[in-house]
């Protein structure tokens, strides 16, 4: 007698690590499965000063959805997130406390500038605004756009995603890591 539910037996898997698969079992380094693992879930932390932010919040309702791609869970505490998403102008009296922001979140954290007004000052151009926040803390993917539009941020995610599913776990401790954080003063 033929079962009335017919199962899938044909998966396609999608984003799979290179390794050995065979019946039962998959085999890969582990540098790979922890790169996965990373990659589909981030916890944000937005930093919104201008409207950068609004534009975050129609990325995070029910037409762009997020949460789609791993990044669901957004969070207002440093210390329980690992990308730092600054969207907005940032005042040079906001820098240092963006800058302890970033310290108070744990290794590996990935910064994310949204805007113009995060990349480079944007329209702003005066004494009182920070011409970029890659003056205090390193920047690993850049939003262009005044503001951005969802489908930016999107991609914008999807960059930081492709970084973290191929950074190597001993580039935190490598020479050259450590030497970036020294030019910015940071131990």
């Amino acid at each position: 007698m033929a079962r009335p539910v017919q199962y899938n037996n044909t998966i396609k898997y999608q984003g799979i690590p290179e390794g050995y698969m065979g019946e039962g079992y998959m085999a890969t380094s582990l540098e790979k499965v922890v790169g996965l693992a990373r990659k589909n879930s981030l916890w944000p932390l937005p930093f919104a000063t201008s409207c950068c932010g609004i534009e975050f919040m129609a990325t995070m309702g029910s037409h762009y959805d997020l949460g789609r791609f791993g990044a669901e869970r957004v969070g207002f505490s440093p210390r329980q997130c690992d990308l730092l998403m600054v969207m907005g102008t940032i005042a040079k009296k906001m820098g240092p406390v963006l800058r302890q922001v970033y310290l108070q979140m744990a290794e590996p954290r990935w910064v994310m500038a949204v805007g113009a007004c995060a990349s480079s000052g944007g329209i702003f151009d005066s004494y009182s605004v920070l011409q970029g926040i890659d003056q205090i803390i390193p920047v690993d993917v850049y939003v262009p756009g005044c503001p951005p539009r969802p489908e930016g941020i999107l991609d914008g995610i999807l960059k930081v995603q492709e970084l973290v599913h191929n950074e190597s776990l001993r580039r935190r401790h490598s020479a050259e890591y450590k030497s970036l954080l020294e030019g910015y003063g940071i131990d």
